[in-house]
């Protein structure tokens, strides 16, 4: 079986070109949903973010996002340093979930697939590529988060252009395009791979 990535930068609408091949009846691992599970779940992961971040990282028994959120997103050496911890254990995560699927492919949706080198573990990665405008925009509206706090996260991520680049396949998520046709036509070619 397979192993697809599937990244584009934040507001690229990575979701919604996932939930087209979920139609399809390809499984889709998303990364960040499991991230948010093992760092609530995984006794190991906890301990190590409770020893860098200390007692306030968890209210009861669930992370305090907003607490880490507001030390991360400031503080480049600490976002480093949270991504080094989870990582590792969604990358095993993924892994296993993967071998346990019967689908002639599956993928794994993530923002950080290049910058974790989960990549490493896959067989192709697809870009979802939009324009910048727009992906503002789409953040927008669905986080309620100002440009500027918008334009911080993007800064942090690997460049667009470099990443689509590095990918095998490109979707083009621009509004002009129609979306379904582009994805249709990339199962079927993965379907052709195998």
């Amino acid at each position: 079986m397979l192993k697809i990535g599937l990244t584009g930068g934040i507001g690229s609408g990575k979701s919604t070109v996932a939930q087209i091949f979920e139609v399809l009846g390809i499984p889709v691992y998303y990364a960040d949903v499991a991230a948010k599970r093992l760092m609530n779940e995984n006794i190991t992961l906890k301990k190590e973010i409770l020893r860098e971040f200390g007692e306030e990282a968890y209210s009861g028994d669930l992370l305090n996002r907003p607490y880490l959120a507001s030390i991360v997103f400031k503080n480049p050496a600490k976002l480093a340093t949270l991504n080094n911890l989870v990582h590792p254990f969604t990358i095993a995560d993924a892994e296993t979930w993967m071998l346990q699927q019967q689908s002639p492919y599956s993928i794994k949706e993530a923002a950080l697939i290049f910058e974790s080198n989960a990549h490493l573990h896959l067989d192709y990665v697809i870009g979802v590529q939009s324009p910048l405008p727009l992906r503002i925009q789409r953040v927008m509206e669905r986080d309620k988060l100002s440009e500027a706090e918008i334009l911080a996260r993007i800064n942090k991520q690997m460049d667009e252009t470099e990443k689509m680049n590095r990918c095998h396949f490109i979707i083009i998520n621009d509004e002009q395009e129609l979306l379904i046709p582009q994805v249709v036509a990339l199962h079927e070619k993965l379907l052709a791979i195998r």
